[in-house]
């Protein structure tokens, strides 16, 4: 079964939400990090907000040429209650996932190939990490107080993760790759 990870920048008080307002040092440590990260990804499960964004950017991107390729061809998913219908501009590289998504990650997962990455979408990784779904969580915490926003864990029951990996940034960023660990009982 194919393993699905997530991502997300956060600050020092757990938002993850609107990272373009708060997130200031991008270094080669993280950019080496990110790169790896995607090498072993070939679906993407994006959110509403996170693919509402994307979608808006990505396929007229004139910066970051090899990332906009990946990410504007790579095959992606988007997770919503309220979305009718996706697009990615001239890309045919887009799918809507409605009704259960507990079973569509799971037929997702079921699926040959590799890693499947949740990128940003703070409230979809909630609900995967919630669910069971999520098997791996990179956390890039930034040195940075942001006070309000969305943050990652805004909601749900206690679940407890397992250290994988740890290791800062020359700018100071803390990226700790995370594993949930059995729900008790389970």
């Amino acid at each position: 079964m194919r393993k699905l990870t997530a991502g997300l920048f956060l600050t020092l008080d757990g938002i993850a939400g609107s990272p373009n307002l708060w997130q200031e040092t991008f270094d080669e440590d993280m950019g080496a990090e990110l790169t790896r990260a995607l090498s072993r990804t070939d679906t993407l499960l994006l959110g509403r907000t996170t693919y509402q964004e994307w979608a808006a950017y990505w396929p007229t991107a004139t910066t970051d040429q090899d990332y906009a390729r990946f990410i504007n061809t790579t095959p992606k998913y988007v997770a919503s209650t309220t979305l009718e219908q996706v697009a990615w501009g001239p890309y045919d590289s887009v799918q809507l996932i409605r009704g259960d998504l507990s079973q569509a990650v799971t037929d997702l997962k079921r699926q040959p190939g590799q890693d499947i990455a949740v990128q940003g979408s703070p409230t979809l990784v909630n609900a995967l990490l919630q669910l069971g779904l999520l098997d791996e969580l990179t956390l890039y915490v930034h040195n940075v107080v942001a006070y309000q926003g969305q943050r990652l864990f805004a909601e749900g029951s206690l679940r407890r993760l397992e250290l994988l990996d740890c290791r800062a940034s020359r700018s100071g960023v803390i990226m700790a790759t995370y594993r949930p660990r059995p729900a008790p009982g389970a």
